[in-house]
């Protein structure tokens, strides 16, 4: 277990001290200490669940502790930064995208499953299409579209494949009547509002070729994300992946919202371990380190595939979104 970092320290400290509160009578102090006790708790669990190689997804506690990892580089800085080359995670999955959102591209025997769209045409044009075509594919073959939630940064291109590729555009149900009512957030760099095509459950699956993509519900990020689970593969063998269809809690203070992250997030535990899942990716690179790790693949072609953590190492990413998620709502209490 990595060592408790000194900002959680003096809330553990503060825990102790309020057990011996009572004996003292102290009791109008007890709620105070058990709230730090709480958190102090998930963050250490969430640090455990980390180790050494899961250390981006603590980013998600910084609401509760801003020491606990580094900050993150803004997301403007990450959109100027030059564009990354495409790569090839699997043999039937590449990585499209740049150091802000990620699109990838699931090659199946009669077409192309793009997963996320990006903020915009350019980035559908300069990214997906362009990056399609650096793999020696073409994009005029992408089929559908999965979006994995309504916000303009991963529904942004989409609009652009439908026009130009004659591409369906999934969704859930549940963030289709966002988009048609309210959207959550505006940005002028954001690609058109795609019109309403295939709207998905929980359960529901999207099948092209001799490939199918499960949609799971993981409600949270917005009430209707989905995390896509598929099949990869590496020369002979194959792997399970998941992509979690969104990460933060950049929704203000909703406890109702953040139980059904929390909820939803120990439910795609059972899910991921019944179904073996053993590659576990994002729709933001900073995640899941995408562009470092479809270099050192392009780079070294005979290497342990990175993108590889195995059925524990996915358990405990999505255990680090779970205890941070739980932290934070302890903070708000």
């Amino acid at each position: 277990m990595r060592a408790i970092a000194p900002a959680i320290a003096p809330a553990i400290a503060l825990a102790a001290a309020g057990a011996l509160g009572w004996g003292l009578g102290w009791g109008a102090a007890t709620p105070a200490l058990a709230q730090a006790d709480a958190v102090a708790r998930h963050l250490a669990a969430a640090r455990q669940a980390a180790g050494n190689d899961l250390l981006p997804y603590l980013q998600m506690c910084r609401g509760p502790d801003p020491a606990i990892v580094p900050e993150a580089p803004p997301a403007e800085q990450r959109r100027q930064r030059p564009r990354p080359p495409a790569g090839r995670a699997f043999d039937n999955l590449v990585f499209l995208g740049n150091h802000w959102t990620t699109a990838w591209a699931l090659v199946t025997s009669e077409g192309i499953i793009v997963l996320d769209a990006m903020d915009n045409d350019e980035d559908a044009e300069m990214s997906i299409e362009a990056g399609l075509r650096r793999v020696g594919l073409d994009p005029a073959n992408i089929r559908y579209v999965i979006v994995s939630h309504g916000h303009w940064d991963h529904y942004g291109g989409a609009s652009r494949l439908k026009r130009l590729y004659g591409a369906r555009i999934v969704m859930s149900e549940t963030d289709w009547r966002m988009l048609e009512t309210r959207l959550e957030f505006e940005n002028p760099r954001a690609g058109p509002v795609p019109a309403r095509d295939i709207a998905v459950n929980d359960g529901d699956r999207v099948t092209l070729g001799d490939t199918t993509v499960e949609i799971l519900a993981t409600p949270g990020h917005t009430m209707g994300t989905v995390s896509p689970i598929f099949t990869v593969r590496e020369g002979g063998r194959e792997h399970r992946a998941m992509i979690w269809g969104g990460t933060s809690f950049n929704f203000g203070r909703q406890p109702p919202r953040l139980r059904a992250y929390i909820d939803a997030s120990a439910r795609a535990k059972e899910v991921a371990e019944r179904e073996g899942v053993d590659v576990f990716l994002s729709n933001h690179e900073f995640n899941d380190e995408a562009i470092a790790r479809t270099a050192a693949l392009a780079a070294n072609p005979g290497m342990a595939n990175p993108f590889v953590i195995g059925p524990d190492g996915v358990r405990r990413a999505i255990t680090v979104l779970n205890e941070c998620a739980s932290a934070t709502m302890a903070s708000w209490r």
